[in-house]
Parts: structure tokens; C-alpha cells; sequence
């Protein structure tokens, strides 16, 4: 029998701090969308993979200025989550876009069907040696992410030591080997163990932030004070990080998930330092190299067929049911690389 529904989840309630599965979000049953659906110039999508990442965080925070300008998303309470994900073309109304086609998209949120305009998608063309996750992983926004961060707002060189706090995230693991690929020396902080050694696989230091001597090592392993630091994580580990610092260090400033279940505070105790080493503190958006993300991938793409770069992702199956643990579990570091939830197999 066809099915006559299909599941989404919605937004039940703006956190205040943590994510709580099943209180944050809730599933909602509609009614089935069909071809006879579509309007000229729409696509009707299967969604396969939902890419999680910390920064959605933000967009369901309440009040509408909760997010930044740069960016202007923001998810009310009883609509449906967005976020970028991939999808298979179930069927087209527009001649750019044809059926079975693969494609990413931001503008069919969480839910296992959606339509959107043919213009909404990007079809994904994936080249030698790649798989479909890569075009939200090492190929996709976190691989593109760290190359601007490290490439053109830090001006990384060979011969730099390198720090890159949240190191075994989806734009830690992309960042680390491409310091290594440009002859950088690479200490990475992670949350486990298995993630240290997962690091040292990968050719870099690495040192756990939960250790109890966690300060202690990373004043030993910094002793030759740090050129660049490519910062996830924010608090502490800046903090910390401004200290082992050499005059004229380059901090680049990517992300900061301390803070984002925290009501976005920090104190920085070592402020000072960015005064009297002369130390960059650089924020930066990855969209303002938007026309640069095609020569780019090109490049990704030819370092991951080499083998000089590898892919590294967490896919947690069990589609929306388990996507809102998910979210909630990429803040205590549920995932190693890039975090997707699939909601249906390939095909």
C-alpha cells in the first residue's frame, strides 16, 4: 500500500540552555506530497542525509535577534527545523533538474519530503574517488570552511605551529591534515582519548581537554608558543591559547560551541596578551569566498583522491526520530568529523 504521510519535526520549544530530546523538537505527520504537487519550475525531494551542525544551535534560540547579521536564520517555535541536507529527486517540473538526480539543499528542512523551487538545489556532481556525504563534509561546507580559515584569513605557512581547538569535529578533521598539507605543525585538543589517537593517526598532536592536567600539557606541548590558532570551541581554550601565544599570532576564529548553550558569554583573562604581543583576533564568515567555493572543491577533490586528504564522518541511521539526540550530541562530542543523521538508504 502507498504511504499516505510523511514525518517532519518541528520546533516544540526555544532551549534556554541544552538541547532536550523530546521537549526541544517533536515529530509531526502530514499529509503525502506527489508529482501532482508540484507548480512549474518545483522539484519534489526524498530527503536521504541531514548534515547536523553546532551553529543550529543559534537558529532556534528565542527571540528573533538571537542570530547574527551575517547569517538572519532563525526557526519559530511550530516550524519545521531547516539545515542543509541531501536529497534524491523523486520527480522535476523544471528542465535543469531530473528525476534520481542527487542534490544538496537548505530549503527542504527536516522532513522526509519536501517541495521547493528547482532553483533552491544544487545537483551534486561528485568527482573521482568521492562519495555522496563528502559533498557536506570534506567537500562540502567544513573542508571549504577550513581552507579559507586557514588559507586565506590566516596565511598559513609552512613551518607554522598550529593549534586547532574542536580538532576531531567535521571542520577540526579538514583542518588539521590541510595544516599538515601546507608543512604546518599541528597540535589538536579533543574530548577523548580515542580521539587524541584518532589525531595522531592523521599525523598531528593531539591532547584531551578533560585530562586533569590538561593545562600543564598543553603549556609543555606549546613551548615553542603558537604561530596560529584555528579556534572551534571558544572560552577556556582561547583563553588558555592567548597565553602560549607568539607576538603577532594569527587567531583565526571559526566557531565557539562552549558558548552557544551558554547564554553566548566569556570572560578572557589573558586580554591583555592580544594588547601587548600584538596577536590578530580574525572572525570571518566562509560565504564572503562564495566565489571561490568551485576552484576550491577542485582543489579538496584532488587532495582526497591523492590521499593527502581523508574523509572523516559520524552517520548516525534511525532518520528524524533520532536526528534531535543527534543535534543535542554534537556539543558533547558525540561524533568524530562530520555529523549527518541518514533518514533514508541510497539507492
Amino acid at each position: 500500500m502507498a504511504k499516505t504521510t510523511f514525518q517532519s519535526l518541528i520546533l516544540a520549544k526555544h532551549p534556554k540552555t541544552n538541547i532536550v530530546p523530546g521537549e526541544t523538537f517533536k515529530l509531526a505527520t502530514n499529509p503525502i506530497l506527489t508529482a501532482d504537487d508540484l507548480k512549474d519550475g518545483q522539484v519534489l525531494l526524498e530527503t536521504l542525509y541531514i548534515s547536523i551542525d553546532p551553529a543550529m544551535r543559534g537558529w532556534i534560540e528565542e527571540g528573533s535577534g538571537s542570530y547574527r547579521p551575517s547569517v538572519e536564520i532563525f526557526v519559530e517555535v511550530g516550524a519545521v527545523m531547516i539545515g542543509v541536507v541531501i536529497a534524491n529527486v523523486l520527480a522535476s517540473k523544471a528542465p535543469t533538474i531530473s528525476v534520481g538526480q542527487k542534490v544538496f539543499t537548505f530549503n527542504a528542512g527536516w522532513a522526509e519530503l519536501a517541495i521547493t523551487d528547482a532553483a533552491n538545489v544544487t545537483p551534486i556532481n561528485l568527482p573521482n574517488g568521492a562519495k555522496l556525504t563528502d559533498s557536506l563534509g570534506v567537500l562540502g561546507f567544513s573542508g571549504l570552511c577550513a581552507y579559507f580559515g586557514l588559507i586565506k584569513e590566516a596565511d598559513i605557512k609552512a613551518g607554522d605551529f598550529v593549534v586547532i581547538s574542536g580538532a576531531a569535529g567535521a571542520i577540526g578533521t579538514a583542518a588539521c591534515q590541510i595544516a599538515l598539507l601546507k608543512g604546518a605543525k599541528v597540535l589538536g585538543t579533543v574530548g577523548t582519548d580515542d580521539k587524541v589517537s584518532y589525531l595522531k593517526e592523521l599525523g598531528c598532536d593531539a591532547l584531551n581537554y578533560k585530562d586533569k592536567d590538561f593545562a600543564k600539557k598543553f603549556e609543555q606541548k606549546t613551548d615553542g608558543l603558537i604561530d596560529v590558532f584555528f579556534d572551534n570551541v571558544g572560552g577556556k581554550i582561547l583563553d588558555l591559547a592567548l597565553s602560549r601565544a607568539k607576538p603577532r599570532a594569527r587567531f583565526v576564529l571559526c566557531g565557539a560551541t562552549s558558548l552557544y548553550n551558554s547564554g553566548n558569554t566569556a570572560i578572557i583573562e589573558n586580554y591583555l596578551d592580544i594588547i601587548f604581543k600584538s596577536i590578530r583576533l580574525q572572525g570571518y564568515f566562509m560565504n564572503e569566498y562564495a566565489d571561490q567555493f568551485s576552484v576550491t572543491t577542485k582543489i579538496l577533490a584532488q587532495w582526497l583522491a591523492e590521499g593527502k586528504l581523508k574523509r572523516s564522518e559520524t552517520i548516525i541511521k534511525g532518520g528524524l526520530a533520532v536526528a534531535e539526540e543527534a543535534l543535542a550530541g554534537i556539543f558533547t562530542g558525540t561524533n568524530t568529523g562530520k555529523l549527518l543523521v541518514q533518514v533514508k538508504e541510497e539507492k
